[in-house]
């Protein structure tokens, strides 16, 4: 697909989620390259504005760069921020140190975020994962269902042909939807350049490293690159076999598969 037609199926997803949930519904924004891309698509798709919350998952342990974007384009952007933390988890002193990978990512993500949709009675989350980030991902549908345990049934998954998306109300629980599911890393960085979309700048070499991927500072690593602007990391992605989120320790297949099933972005 081209730029446009890619935008254009995006904003379809979009608009049609906003029909269907209206306002019991949020944008989950990690200040990666994905979600800010899909802030702005949600711009475009209502005139300038994202009509509902943008929630930011604070585990404490972002880097620096991180929670400064956030506050510069919160203000920016005039978005209506919702920062989500469990805070029991924060003060029984959970960290990368003591616990594994994978208790550490459900305590304070996946069970902040449960909070928040909770909290603010939401029925939908607008998530900006793609289909080529990882295999786990793939298994994904652009309305994806979560049961009120925040349960993912990867295995019973509706087939959507024709744009026909299932959202049929379900007795509890609610829906992912996923407006950037067609979109490739390489598409993601073209459209930020297109549309000159910011970016954080812990995506561009610093004394010859640089982080592909965005999260926690103490499972994130980054990896050898000299690419100092936009032009210079679609470059370097057009010559890679590297996978994109090799630097994720969370990305384990078995840690992954385990914690997307139980709630996990």
């Amino acid at each position: 697909m081209s730029l446009n037609e890619l935008e254009s199926k995006s904003i379809y997803v979009i608009r049609d989620a906003y029909n269907k949930f209206g306002r019991y519904m949020a944008l989950l924004w990690s200040t990666g390259k994905d979600s800010t891309t899909l802030i702005h698509l949600f711009k475009k798709a209502f005139f300038g504005k994202v009509p509902f919350p943008v929630i930011y998952i604070d585990t404490s342990f972002k880097f620096k760069e991180m929670y400064e974007f956030r506050d510069r384009y919160v203000k920016e952007w005039n978005l209506n921020l919702v920062i989500a933390r469990n805070e029991e988890a924060i003060k029984k002193g959970i960290n990368y140190n003591d616990y594994d990978i994978a208790t550490c990512c459900h305590e304070l993500k996946t069970k902040a975020l449960q909070k928040a949709v909770d909290r603010y009675r939401l029925k939908a989350l607008m998530v900006g994962i793609r289909r080529d980030e990882h295999g786990v991902r793939n298994k994904e549908r652009y309305f994806s269902h979560r049961d009120k345990e925040f349960r993912w049934d990867y295995l019973n998954q509706p087939a959507e042909v024709w744009d026909l998306f299932i959202t049929e109300d379900k007795e509890s629980g609610h829906f992912r939807v996923h407006p950037l599911l067609h979109w490739t890393e390489l598409d993601v960085w073209g459209y930020i350049k297109k549309e000159g979309i910011p970016v954080n700048p812990l995506y561009f070499a610093n004394n010859g490293k640089r982080y592909r991927s965005l999260g926690c500072e103490p499972i994130t690593k980054a990896i050898d690159s000299n690419a100092s602007n936009v032009n210079e990391i679609i470059g370097e992605l057009s010559n890679t076999k590297t996978e994109e989120r090799a630097g994720r320790d969370v990305d384990k297949e078995e840690n992954m598969q385990k914690l997307r099933a139980l709630g996990y972005m």
